[in-house]
């Protein structure tokens, strides 16, 4: 038994051409796509510093932010507050509440 080829009529029409047909590649979906774009300086700031300490970093945020407040660097310690309130949002509202102590922020 032989095997004829047929060509498709329209290759639209054929489900297997649109099948093998390669399709356009959509651009990569990334948060640095557009460079004009406002970033989140903040979120930047806190996902450096918990590459840096990992999971202690709300932890290390909050002691700055207490040392701060302790030596009355208000700047400084809006800025540990903010970075302890993107990782960890109830430590950091116990921290604005109140100070924290060593113990507190104690693991475990």
């Amino acid at each position: 038994m032989s095997v004829h080829f047929a060509a498709a009529r329209c290759t639209t029409q054929s489900p297997l051409a649109r099948a093998l047909a390669k399709r356009a590649v959509a651009p990569a979906a990334n948060d640095n796509a557009d460079h004009n774009a406002a970033i989140d300086q903040s979120l930047r700031a806190a996902l450096m510093h918990f590459a840096e300490h990992g999971l202690d970093a709300a932890n290390d945020a909050a002691r700055k932010a207490n040392a701060a407040a302790g030596s009355g660097a208000v700047e400084d310690y809006e800025h540990w507050i903010g970075i302890c309130g993107k990782l960890d949002g109830k430590l950091a509202d116990k921290v604005a509440a109140h100070g924290m102590t060593l113990e507190d922020l104690l693991i475990g």
